[in-house]
């Protein structure tokens, strides 16, 4: 936040006008005390010391605080406690109150959602990734009190709406983010309206020509379609009103950024898409009739025009998960043009517009039950320990966004699923042992494999086995997040048990051989066999992978290789008289360029770089390798061969260019590897001999070998490329 010495006169006027337009908002939602409440939260907004506070944009903070409250009562519908907490959202950021003095002046409930908004701002003070663990802090910040999402979805749409006041760079950061998280959870929390305009703002930033090419052509057509519309209603506003329906009826042009969605799916020019716009009866019905005189409009639509059966979609009677409700038809209007009719009352407007708030006026509605599964489920995901960030955000982000199936139990009750969703998903929503034991379904008499893809209306009957165990598999045939999270905790169980079961039979074997089964012969033998960690090598085992004479015959070559290297030692000990002469027994090496009467090398298993600690080993062929402190090997170098370990340090004056190896992941984004190479090459000046990347399920593994002069230049070089936009971690190999 900047301060300015300088409010103008218009500002001063803006901030009596929005003030006022808030209270009038508030009008219907204010008892007794809540105007005086308001009025107080809006002084410690903008208090006279604070009042010149501004905004990264430039403008007034308070100005931006009093829009946010307005979104918030306005256009979200909420109450007088999350228009309190949008006003003082600012004011805590910038620490102009305390938390304890906020629940002082306003209550439990208002300092409670602060504290949700404190702990988002500071995730975001510290440039969080939403592509990392803090991600999951974020959203578990949300689960607690969903009014603190819905204060920043205002706080996010209202900051989308002055963007242009932002810096480039800041401007395709926001968009960036709010197209990735906050349209989406705006559209899974129903706010169809914010999530339209903010996925349109979002195409404006990050999309500038094609959203420019599309709003041109939607201004061009406008006359044309404004007198197509008025043909087609005209029509039917007629014979509604001959039905004695009380309705509004009005045409509706499409969103820029859905547009741009149909001409890419559809492969084709803007010319060539025909639904630019929809056609919406709204209802004034009471509950209790809406849903027949929904059907009634729809009767009198397809009279008139002709329907297309593939294209009705009814959210009347079964409304979606996040309790949208409406009647979808398309039609072939006049001129052999097809428009999409959409069909709901009053109430499932305001539903579908304001979305979880118009949930609470309308409770005990149908429709509200479909909310509350998807934030249980999302609360299941959030307070899954297992999972990684990665999978963690693959999850979450397959709970936004959903088209969904509607399918029966043998009972008859009603079961909502991700469309796509397979009969496995379908047995895990059930309950997890009967996904677990799942062989297929019976669905209208006849049996289906598990990766049979449900459709709307099926009555499915699941089968199981108890010989059945979950497969790894199984994670192609699932859709489901809540499928997946179970799924990959019954692997997580079985392979635990394998593994321990592997661990006894190779205990009970080494005890027939009388040897001991110690971690450092377990990690030479996951090495020798080629396994990841020792977890995959005892399942290896439980499950007859691995031949038992092949692991005694690595045991006893090992031994001997041991017994040989011990007595080459001694030999090259007795021979090595330089090394001896040079140091005593309290002396130091001292590793420079001008070091010439001892013959050492640098390790390669650790790639010592000035200013590491170090130390020097007396190799069985001569000369001495000087490892680091913590190279992988000193441990075992330590024990077995102590005596041949020499102190080391370096000097001022040692060589200029040491090679090192850096493991780096992040998010497998176009363009990603290029800025880590200039980084390293551009920024830094340091000299890059290879870099290789892997990539696998939309994460990149890579390793890059450089040359740097010492430890510092290192250090700073980590830190810039953990500083690049989608890398999750960078690490030196050899730690």
């Amino acid at each position: 936040m900047e301060t300015n010495s300088f409010i103008s006169d218009k500002e001063r006027r803006q901030i009596i006008t929005n003030y006022r337009k808030l209270l009038k908002a508030c009008g219907s939602i204010m008892q007794a005390d809540d105007a005086a409440l308001i009025r107080k939260a809006l002084n410690v907004a903008a208090l006279e010391e604070r009042i010149y506070t501004r905004r990264p944009s430039g403008e007034l903070s308070v100005l931006h605080s009093l829009e946010v409250a307005y979104i918030v009562v306005n256009e979200i519908g909420l109450g007088r406690t999350a228009v309190i907490c949008a006003l003082l959202y600012d004011a805590v950021q910038e620490k102009a109150i305390s938390p304890n003095e906020i629940e002082a002046l306003f209550g439990h409930q208002v300092a409670g959602i602060i504290n949700g908004l404190v702990k988002v701002a500071e995730l975001y003070s510290k440039n969080t990734s939403i592509q990392n663990e803090n991600f999951r802090k974020l959203l578990l910040t949300f689960a607690q009190d969903i009014r603190v999402v819905l204060v920043i979805i205002a706080d996010r749409l209202r900051t989308m709406r002055t963007l242009e006041l932002y810096q480039e760079e800041d401007q395709l950061r926001i968009s960036s983010e709010v197209g990735y998280l906050y349209a989406p959870m705006a559209h899974r929390l129903g706010l169809y309206v914010i999530k339209s305009e903010m996925e349109d703002l979002v195409m404006k930033f990050s999309n500038r020509d094609m959203y420019k090419f599309i709003a041109k052509k939607l201004n061009e057509t406008k006359r044309a379609r404004d007198k197509y519309i008025h043909e087609f209603i005209e029509p039917l506003r007629k014979e509604l009103q001959e039905h004695g329906l009380k309705f509004e009826i009005k045409g509706r042009t499409k969103t820029i950024h859905s547009i741009y969605n149909k001409i890419k799916k559809q492969n084709t020019k803007f010319e060539n898409v025909y639904d630019l716009f929809a056609i919406r009866v709204i209802l004034d019905s009471q509950i209790k009739n809406e849903k027949a005189e929904c059907w009634q409009v729809y009767s009198v639509v397809t009279d008139k025009y002709q329907p297309n059966p593939s294209r009705l979609r009814d959210w009347v009677s079964v409304p979606k998960t996040n309790g949208y409700e409406s009647l979808h038809t398309t039609v072939l209007g006049p001129q052999n043009k097809w428009v999409e009719v959409q069909i709901r009352t009053e109430r499932m407007n305001e539903v579908a517009e304001k979305g979880l708030a118009a949930h609470w006026k309308y409770k005990g509605v149908k429709g509200e039950r479909g909310m509350d599964e998807w934030l249980s489920n999302v609360r299941d995901i959030l307070e899954n320990p297992e999972l990684n960030a990665v999978d963690f955000i693959d999850d979450f982000k397959l709970n936004l966004y959903d088209e969904e199936v509607f399918v029966f139990t043998p009972k008859g009750d009603l079961r909502r699923l991700k469309k796509g969703a397979t009969v496995l998903d379908f047995a895990f929503d059930i309950h997890s042992e009967v996904g677990k034991k799942c062989v297929g379904a019976r669905i209208d008499h006849r049996n289906v494999p598990i990766k049979y893809e449900l459709q709307n209306g099926d009555h499915v009957e699941i089968l199981t086995s108890t010989n059945q165990e979950p497969k790894q598999d199984w994670l192609k045939i699932v859709v489901t997040s809540k499928a997946k999270t179970k799924l990959k905790q019954a692997i997580r169980e079985l392979q635990y048990k394998e593994a321990e079961i592997g661990r006894e039979v190779l205990s009970r074997r080494f005890k027939n051989w009388k040897l001991e089964l110690n971690d450092q012969l377990l990690n030479q033998l996951v090495k020798r066999f080629g396994f990841k960690t020792i977890h995959d090598f005892m399942r290896a085992v439980a499950m007859e992978k691995i031949d038992f004479a092949r692991i005694k015959d690595f045991i006893v070559q090992s031994e001997k290789r041991e017994l040989d290297e011990v007595d080459a030692a001694e030999k090259s000990a007795a021979d090595f008289h330089t090394a001896e002469e040079v140091l005593p027994d309290d002396d130091v090496l001292m590793i420079d360029r001008n070091l010439t009467h001892v013959d050492y090398k640098l390790a390669k298993c650790c790639n010592p770089i000035f200013g590491d600690e170090i130390f020097g080993f007396v190799a069985a062929a001569g000369g001495i390798k000087i490892h680091r402190a913590i190279c992988p090997n000193a441990p075992d170098m330590r024990n077995k061969f102590g005596y041949r370990i020499v102190k080391a340090q370096w000097t001022v004056g040692a060589d200029s260019s040491y090679q090192a190896t850096l493991k780096i992941t992040g998010v497998d984004d176009i363009g990603i590897v290029t800025n880590i190479s200039q980084v390293i090459t551009k920024e830094m000046k340091v000299k890059m001999r290879s870099i290789s990347v892997d990539s696998h399920e939309g994460v990149f593994e890579g390793t890059v070998t450089i040359f740097v002069d010492n430890i510092d230049s290192l250090t700073m070089l980590i830190k810039k490329i953990k500083n690049v936009k989608g890398v999750y971690s960078v690490s030196r190999v050899g730690m």
